[in-house]
């Protein structure tokens, strides 16, 4: 809302939700512009990829192979989309599952990554992957599983690690020659629980924690974090806002965005 150089109460950015969608709960995972501008969003609860409809709750783009049809069943856990080149690229997946919740029962070593336009699995073997990027020729994601952040040889499928981190990893961006990811705690349940991540906990001696961290991706060091405590103990995403220094997202439900208005160009009329 803010013009260049203009500040409100202290803040150098100010978000304001101007247009929404309903789409009924879908359970949606990443969201992606694509260069064209169109929003592709990835449906979970569907097992797909999808973008917005005026007139419907989502328009089906694509589907993994091994998914035999739409249905509101959380097959695969289909969770992360990557971009490249500005198209849908690569998605996360928990499980290949054809059948109703059936990802559950592959959490430990059932995760793949698909490539979109080929329909062909370029790697498998993952632990409940998130976040695929695209980033200077390398598909990178998060091991969540494990606990790790690495990348994928696009050549042989195997998963390179980079840095162990100290919790459940999601959401993953990038700036100049760093990383930021973030971490969640466990849940207190099954889904969560019982993973290889534990026991790389174990082996660190620590705890998992909600936070931010910063990892310089020539050498794997964890260069800065911030730790997040009180009532929020889990993150699903990252976004880095380059020369921002203090951002303010107004709420739908808020004062303030009753009485934050700016006007179009009058040379429209």
């Amino acid at each position: 809302m803010l013009e260049p150089g203009q500040s409100a109460s202290g803040y150098d950015r100010l978000y304001v939700p101007q247009v929404a969608y309903t789409t009924g709960d879908l359970d949606i995972h990443d969201v992606a512009v694509e260069k064209s501008g169109r929003v592709v969003f990835v449906n979970t609860l569907f097992g797909c990829l999808a973008t917005i409809s005026d007139t419907h709750s989502f328009i089906p783009l694509w589907k993994p192979p091994f998914i035999s049809k739409l249905a509101a069943e959380d097959r695969c856990h289909l969770n992360g989309l990557a971009l490249d080149h500005g198209k849908a690229k690569y998605v996360t997946a928990v499980s290949q599952s054809d059948v109703a919740d059936g990802w559950r029962d592959r959490r430990h070593d059932g995760g793949c990554v698909i490539d979109v336009e080929s329909n062909e699995v370029i790697a498998a073997g993952l632990s409940m992957p998130h976040s695929p990027r695209v980033y200077r020729d390398k598909l990178w994601l998060l091991n969540s599983g494990t606990g790790y952040f690495g990348y994928v040889d696009r050549a042989t499928g195997k998963f390179e690690k980079v840095a162990f981190l100290q919790g459940y990893l999601r959401g993953l961006t990038f700036h100049g020659d760093f990383a930021i990811v973030g971490t969640s705690k466990s849940r207190e349940n099954k889904t969560f629980s019982g993973l290889e991540l534990d026991d790389n906990l174990k082996t660190a001696d620590a705890e998992a924690r909600c936070g931010v961290h910063v990892i310089d991706l020539s050498s794997g060091d964890v260069v800065h974090w911030i730790r997040i405590e009180g009532v929020v103990s889990e993150l699903y995403d990252v976004v880095c806002f380059p020369g921002v220094v203090r951002p303010q997202a107004l709420g739908f439900k808020t004062d303030e965005i009753r009485r934050v208005l700016r006007i179009g160009d009058e040379n429209a009329l």
